[in-house]
């Protein structure tokens, strides 16, 4: 008996072929591209790459601008059982020779500005083909699959079979690719396309990068299972984005895109109220961003919580209460539980380590081994701190790397950020800890404060200790214009541990 095909792309193709004559995107220009017109491009760059010597199971690196092409280039991928690796486009010649080095793609694909560069190191990593692709769509890779054929038969994979490559931390210290099969990105497709109503009525406002699992599969695997269409940003911008609202029905963003349209004046109720969902994740919204999202437009966001080797873990409900604070509850399917140090379940309310096991969750690294990543019973050990209370819901406390033990004392970052955050003049703040003489790391808060604010260090140490145990209390206060953040939005606190390691050493 021949096996199922449980190639990812299988299961999206039949919307593809449903709806060809419907429109999938369109870009911020306003044109337009159907099913059809994204079912064909995919099949013609899948026959490029193949007859370019790309074999099933074959890494194909992409460090290209979002476009259109861009998304077929990626569906292509799917469909002919190649691993999909994705690059942060701002990456440079280092940061790529690293990644190309241990994905050792068989393919790159690159801008054309910067072929003659990664074309060598393309070459050290082995890769047979460099092909190019630019942000208005152009490039080798379209010229030569100009002339391929439109019909290509999906390469049958299993549920197991590694689809995309993904590296985490970048290329800070050992690299770490994390392998995500076929299966994962159906089970979460059909998860979140359930848990959060998409159907083909639906238009996403598409702003995320596509180098990242929170615009490449959660944004697509939502609207491609449904047969809903999107409205296709370059990036995100205030402007676009309050010109393409009206006429979005979801939007799906990182905390600051949040903040940003706050920010905007021209930003109200009546300009979406064509919109039926908003979507928050990546990083750890605020509860007065939450608060005032729904005074300004009343809605309330729906924020989730996933990372990279999971997709989605835990979503605020469709229809029911969405919790601020909280990243709601365990997807359907998807077990979640806390433990202590020694890998003991904690009651509910008690803080500890978040794991996590299901359909979602990878199988493991990239030429690395990932068992002491999982518990004996099939549980991923994310790294994350949390806590679940009375209803179930569960709230992120923080990194487990970013917990900051202080005399002995464990202090929990979003424990005393929350109290800081609250705090009139102040516009956030990340709470690390570093190299103390006499408490081994001591509490430090990086504070943003509004503009003409005139908050000082003692004040805010003083009201810290009003609402905090002793050993809590930031030991220092320091400003800055902004937190340093990744792509996503996520605060680089390893950026903060390094740039005030030497703060109590040098006092």
């Amino acid at each position: 008996m021949t096996p199922v095909d449980q190639n990812f792309f299988a299961y999206l193709h039949h919307r593809l072929v449903e709806r060809a004559d419907d429109e999938l995107l369109a870009t911020s220009d306003g044109t337009s591209f159907t099913y059809g017109d994204i079912d064909r491009m995919s099949a013609r760059i899948a026959a490029c790459l193949r007859d370019a010597g790309v074999d099933v199971g074959d890494r194909v690196s992409v460090q290209a601008e979002k476009s259109p092409q861009s998304l077929c280039l990626y569906l292509a991928c799917l469909r002919a059982g190649f691993v999909f690796h994705p690059i942060n486009p701002a990456y440079k010649s280092n940061e790529l020779e690293t990644l190309l080095r241990h994905a050792e793609p068989s393919a790159v694909v690159c801008d054309p500005c910067n072929e003659r560069a990664v074309a060598a190191l393309a070459a050290a990593a082995g890769a047979r083909v460099v092909l190019t692709l630019g942000a208005d769509g152009c490039g080798s890779l379209i010229d030569r699959a100009a002339g391929a054929s439109e019909r290509f038969a999906t390469v049958r994979r299993s549920s197991d079979d590694p689809a995309a490559l993904l590296y985490t931390s970048g290329t800070t210290g050992s690299p770490k690719g994390i392998l995500l099969s076929h299966g994962n990105l159906q089970s979460n497709a059909e998860a979140l396309t359930s848990a959060w109503g998409f159907t083909a009525r639906d238009r996403l406002l598409h702003a995320l990068p596509i180098h990242h699992v929170h615009g490449l599969f959660i944004s697509l695997g939502c609207v491609l299972s449904s047969g809903a269409s999107m409205t296709w940003l370059p990036r995100f911008t205030v402007d676009d984005v309050l010109g393409h609202l009206p006429g979005c029905t979801v939007m799906m963003g990182v905390p600051t895109y949040y903040t940003r349209l706050l920010a905007a004046s021209e930003f109200s109720a009546d300009l979406v109220r064509g919109v039926r969902l908003f979507v928050s994740g990546s990083a750890p919204l605020l509860p007065e961003t939450f608060a005032e999202f729904e005074r300004r437009t009343g809605q309330r966001i729906l924020e989730r919580y996933g990372m990279t080797e999971t997709n989605v873990i835990a979503s605020n409900p469709l229809h029911g209460n969405r919790k601020p604070g909280t990243v709601g509850l365990p997807l359907p399917g998807v077990d979640v539980r806390i433990v202590d140090d020694h890998g003991t379940a904690l009651a509910v309310g008690e803080v500890g380590h978040i794991e996590v096991r299901g359909p979602n969750v990878f199988k493991g690294y990239w030429r690395r081994d990932a068992a002491g990543d999982f518990t004996a019973d099939g549980f991923f050990k994310t790294g994350d701190l949390g806590v679940i209370d009375d209803d179930g819901y569960l709230s992120i406390v923080g990194r487990g790397k970013d917990l900051v033990i202080t005399g002995g004392l464990n202090v929990y970052p979003r424990d005393v950020e929350t109290v800081i955050d609250e705090l009139p003049g102040v516009v956030e703040s990340a709470v690390i800890g570093v190299p103390h003489p006499d408490f081994g790391e001591g509490v430090v808060a990086v504070v943003v404060r509004e503009r003409g604010s005139v908050s000082s260090e003692a004040e805010i140490i003083a009201a810290c200790k009003a609402r905090l145990a002793d050993y809590k209390v930031p030991k220092r206060i320091v400003f800055a214009d902004e937190l340093p953040r990744n792509v996503m939005g996520k605060v680089q606190k390893n950026v903060l541990r390094e740039a005030h390691a030497r703060l109590f050493v040098e006092a």
